[in-house]
C-alpha cells in the first residue's frame, strides 16, 4: 500500500517537471501568459530563493535541508503508513514538492515558478510548492483531527 503513495509523489513530480519545462520551452523570462482572464496566468521567473524568495541565492543551505526532509518525510510515509491515509498522502505531497523544486536547485540552480494568481497579490509559484502547501496542510487538518480523538478517547 504504501507504494502507491511514493507513486503518486512521484506522479506530482513528473507534472511539476513537465510544466516546468513547457514554461522554459515556450515563455521567455518574465514573459506573461493570461490562461483565464483576471485569474491566473502564466508568467515564467527564476528564484533562487524559497517561499517570497526569501533566502535567496542559499542554494547550499537548500540543498542540505531538503536532503534532511526528504529522509524524514520517507521514513515517516514508512513508519505511519497504516495510521492514517489522510497523514500519508499529505506526507506524499510534501515529499513530492521538496524532491520537485531540489531537482530545479540541483540542475538549474534556481527554481522555475509560473503560476501567477491575478485575483490576488501573491507570491508566482509552481506545482511542487502547492503540492508543498496542500501536503501540509492535510497535516495540519489530520494532527487537529487526531489530537481531538485522542482526547475524547482520553475522556477529556
Amino acid at each position: 500500500m504504501v507504494a502507491i503513495f511514493f507513486l503518486l509523489s512521484a506522479l506530482v513530480v513528473g507534472l511539476d517537471q513537465w510544466v516546468k519545462y513547457w514554461t522554459v520551452t515556450n515563455l521567455g523570462l518574465g514573459e506573461t501568459q493570461d490562461m483565464i482572464e483576471h485569474f491566473f496566468s502564466l508568467t515564467y521567473v527564476q528564484n533562487t530563493g524559497a517561499a517570497w524568495s526569501i533566502l535567496e541565492g542559499e542554494t547550499t543551505f537548500f540543498t542540505i535541508v531538503t536532503v534532511i526532509a526528504v529522509f524524514v518525510v520517507t521514513y515517516l510515509i514508512i513508519h505511519y503508513r497504516n495510521d492514517s491515509k489522510f497523514l500519508t498522502l499529505g506526507l506524499a505531497l510534501v515529499l513530492a514538492g521538496a524532491v520537485g523544486n531540489f531537482i530545479d536547485r540541483i540542475r538549474l540552480g534556481y527554481v522555475v515558478d509560473m503560476v501567477q494568481l491575478d485575483f490576488i497579490q501573491f507570491p508566482i509559484f509552481n506545482v511542487a510548492d502547492a503540492s508543498l502547501v496542500i501536503g501540509v496542510i492535510l497535516i495540519f487538518v489530520y494532527t487537529i483531527f487526531e489530537d481531538r480523538l485522542k482526547g475524547k478517547s482520553n475522556g477529556r
